[in-house]
């Protein structure tokens, strides 16, 4: 692509790109130069030198960018439309520069200093209005936003079990990395500009705030900013996106993510590049995540969602392991299989009946032609996997115990113990779209309200909308097991066919199913997020929460529906020769001669790793894509050197974590639901988040946009879900073992005819009643000749029932017990936490008490640690 020439414009001055070197991208030596002496770069990454950052002053940062697109060259003056011309209808074109214009005016009245660039390129102008707010407006918006404030600082923690575990059997450890840079930890309190005297830093208005909070308060101002008419709801920076008034809105990444070519100690690396050395690097994978890099960074919500991911990823791997053992104990003991000894024996003669009707050319078969698909079966269907299903189910309530500990601990390190009780405001399109005000219980202050009355419809239809397309997705389903009854058909009839024939309609099935799971999946959610909207939720935290239930709530029938039919329903309403059962006049569908369980570990597989193949795909190959469709839609050169607000407007849009939350939480319920049926899962869980954490890293750091920093101080609703999970799981377990595995068929035949299990391959397998075939065959059942029960599908009814209440309520009771027994927060933390409240308290208050302490407080030494006490009296403990 031939280079293009470039023009910068600030009012009515051209000027070119050679003028303006001081606005590049941050590059204190170019790879042509010859470089510093070793260490001439030695010391800390100083945010002022990256003048790619600033405005042209070089004094003012930017804090946010905000992008529109011409295709027409304009010329320098050119007439806007008059909004008071009534007489003609303004073009779509007038009616944005309109919108701009007054959005832009609104902005500089709330005190938001301004800079353009333009940018002509091959096909298109590009303008960059650069936003900076200034001291006076930070302190206001921080105080409005509750904004945490330091007081003092203190060794940043930096301990967790893993490493004291393996210090304890003082084995090396490997996974642990010294980080550059890491953020200081800070006792702090509400921000409050009657008190800046008291925070630490207040003498340095350049970096008193961080870039993260910068960006929050401008992203506050640029959300309730009005671009039209407020009755009209015409307001902020998301109307403003979803109209095309503006291509984008996003804060500037702190500098490139590549280490520079020239020596640069660690120390001397701007963020981004500490996280892509440390974290994002393929190379890094066995390493701690920097967590407090990344929350300092992309703030709490992201952060919190990396830790849960590292917190769910380690203790999947005991899981992984566990579930290994008992796979490797199914394949050592296969060969003592006596069941499937007596299948594969050539001299035991089973003439089964036809897998489908007669009349349409199915034929009758041997049973040892499943032999292979039987000996398979036992790898999935053994006594270890009762175990086994037994230790996930507390593995489950015990990973979610210590995360509450885990979240606790987070939570109150990084200052958003009490964010959602005490500091969330309401949405910004909440706001405007609230019809009245009503005073806030809790602060006494009047703010947008919207009654309950109104809400309740809405949320009405949304369900309705949720019904309506779960019961699509049953349609779905019932024409999946209609194409497997009819594809299964032809393969029967065939001799060539017919030993493998369940194998290939189950796999293609499978498949089908998961194509269709995964573009309902596409639909709904697209649906669910307008419904959300239309609903009115006051807080961002409750709008998050309701989405993720709606969504959750389809994603959960859509794919697990297929699976939970297979596992529970397939099989059992099939009949008996004479007497088959017909659904819109096809025969039932029979479980294969391996057992259903089998057949369940095959769907399993396909859509659990089906769907991790599919997305990791997706998260590698689609970001690429469109990044390249990005860049050649803008047609920039790819040999100009670019300023950085061009280089980050070329990344592609940061989409949130609700995609990412939603694929782990749906692979936690295939580890756990249906763990009896597929020992393996965890394993493959566990290797694909290695992978995911890593693409998602990569996303993070060098594919998106920065995103504006979210708090938050857990991971919401998506813990609740978890739970409900974790409790549906030990039901969905007990029924698997007790009614679809054949442990307890096994069981009761050793304990009334034979230990070692000699005959039980004939003993499952009834007569077909006289007259209803034209030869004699046999179909698993235990009933007569007659075709009723025998007395031993009684007794096994009673012996299953009985074994899933006394699985539940013991798996419940001792699940209790470690609820009871591991307290959601711990005891040092609470003590932790009281004593920091009460510091603040004495911080803040305009005492004769306080000046007399921290007098007594600057006479006494240093404390043990060497560290001097800032501000506030040092805790003696």
């Amino acid at each position: 692509m031939a280079e293009t020439a470039e023009y910068r414009r600030l009012g009515d001055t051209l000027l070119t790109s050679e003028d303006e070197h001081t606005i590049k991208s941050e590059r204190m030596i170019s790879s042509d130069d010859e470089g510093p002496a070793p260490h001439d770069n030695v010391g800390k990454y100083d945010p002022t030198l990256d003048k790619g950052s600033y405005f042209r002053d070089g004094k003012r940062k930017i804090d946010f960018v905000l992008v529109y697109e011409d295709k027409v060259e304009k010329p320098e003056k050119k007439k806007t439309a008059d909004p008071a011309d009534k007489k003609r209808k303004l073009s779509e074109d007038e009616r944005k520069e309109i919108w701009r214009q007054k959005f832009l005016k609104n902005l500089k009245k709330a005190g938001l200093d301004m800079e353009e660039e333009v940018v002509q390129g091959e096909k298109k102008m590009i303008f960059y209005i650069k936003l900076s707010a200034p001291w006076d407006v930070l302190c206001v918006y921080a105080e409005d936003l509750s904004m945490r404030a330091p007081l003092q600082a203190h060794p940043n923690p930096s301990s967790n079990w893993s490493g004291k575990i393996l210090e304890t059997l003082r084995i090396p450890n490997i996974m642990d990395q010294e980080v550059p840079n890491t953020p200081l930890d800070y006792y702090t309190c509400t921000f409050k500009r009657s008190k800046l005297d008291r925070f630490l830093g207040n003498e340095n208005h350049d970096t008193y705030f961080s870039s993260t909070q910068r960006s929050r308060v401008v992203w506050e101002i640029l959300s309730t900013s009005a671009y039209g008419k407020r009755k009209r709801a015409e307001i902020g920076i998301e109307r403003l996106l979803e109209e095309g008034v503006y291509e984008a809105a996003f804060p500037l990444h702190d500098g490139p993510y590549e280490k520079p070519k020239h020596y640069v100690s660690d120390e001397c690396l701007n963020p981004r590049q500490i996280l892509q050395e440390y974290w994002a690097r393929w190379g890094k994978w066995y390493k701690y995540q920097p967590l407090d890099h990344i929350r300092d960074y992309f703030g709490e919500k992201i952060g919190i969602y990396f830790a849960w991911l590292g917190f769910y990823t380690a203790w999947l791997l005991p899981s992984s392991i566990v579930g290994l053992l008992v796979f490797m104990y199914g394949l050592f003991s296969m060969g003592a299989n006596t069941p499937a000894n007596e299948l594969c024996d050539p001299s035991n003669d089973f003439m089964m009946c036809p897998r489908c009707d007669e009349h349409i050319g199915c034929q009758y078969w041997n049973l040892s032609d499943v032999c292979l698909y039987t000996k398979i079966g036992y790898l999935f269907d053994h006594p270890g996997t009762v175990f086994y299903a037994v230790f996930m189910s507390f593995w489950a309530v015990t990973f979610l115990e210590y995360w509450k500990r885990k979240n606790a601990s987070l939570a109150h390190h990084w200052d958003c113990l009490e964010f959602e009780e005490e500091e969330e405001r309401p949405r910004p399109q909440y706001t405007v779209l609230c019809p009245t005000y009503e005073k806030n219980p809790i602060t006494g202050i009047k703010e947008p309200y919207f009654p309950e009355r109104d809400r309740l419809p809405r949320i009405i239809s949304g369900a309705a909308a949720i019904i309506i397309m779960i019961v699509l997705v049953l349609i779905f389903i019932i024409a999946v097991i209609m194409y497997r009854v009819l594809v299964s058909i032809p393969l029967f009839q065939s001799k060539a066919f017919r030993p493998r024939a369940e194998m290939i309609a189950s796999m293609t099935s499978a498949v089908v199913n998961l194509i269709l799971i995964m573009v309902l999946s596409k639909v709904y959610e697209k649906l669910a997020y307008k419904l959300t909207q239309w609903e009115m939720h006051r807080t961002q935290t409750e709008f998050e929460d309701q989405l993720t239930f709606k969504v959750f709530i389809f994603q959960f029938v859509n794919f697990y529906s297929s699976i939970f039919y297979i596992g529970f329903f397939k099989g059992r309403f099939v009949g008996y020769p004479g007497h088959y059962n017909t659904l819109f006049g096809l025969r039932n569908e029979e479980c294969n001669q391996a057992g259903c369980l089998v057949e369940l570990a095959q769907q399993l597989g396909v859509i659990m790793i089906g769907k991790q193949v599919i997305n990791n795909a997706q998260e590698i190959l689609v970001p690429k894509l469109k990044a390249w469709l990005h860049q050649r839609k803008l047609g920039s050169g790819k040999n100009v050197e670019k300023a950085r607000w061009e280089e980050d407007y070329e990344l592609i849009e940061n989409e949130g974590l609700f995609q990412e939350y939603l694929e782990m939480v749906l692979q936690f319920g295939f580890i756990t639901i249906f763990v009896a049926a597929f020992p393996l899962a965890p394993l493959f869980a566990l290797m694909n988040n290695w992978i995911e954490i890593r693409l998602d890293a990569q996303k993070f750091v060098t594919e998106t946009r920065r995103p504006v920093a979210e708090r938050a101080q857990d991971i919401g609703v998506w813990f609740s879900i978890l739970d409900g999970l974790a409790q549906l799981a030990v039901i969905s377990n007990a029924f698997l073992i007790a009614f679809t595995s054949e442990f307890l068929p096994r069981l009761l035949y050793k304990y009334q005819y034979n230990w070692d299990l000699t005959g039980y391959t004939n003993f499952t397998l009834a007569f077909s009643p006289n007259g209803t075939m034209r030869h004699e065959c046999r179909y698993r059942d235990f009933r007569d000749k007659d075709g009723k029960y025998t007395m031993f599908f009684w007794h096994l009814i009673a012996i299953r029932l009985a074994f899933v209440i006394v699985f539940e309520h013991v798996v419940f009771g001792i699940c209790r017990l470690i609820d009871v027994l591991v307290p959601d927060v711990p005891e040092v933390l609470e003590l932790k936490i009281k004593r920091e409240r009460y510091l603040a308290k004495q911080a803040l208050a305009d005492t004769d008490a306080i000046m007399v302490l921290a007098r007594r407080d600057e006479e006494e030494p240093e404390d043990k640690n060497g560290q001097d006490t800032l501000q506030v009296p040092q805790d003696p403990v």
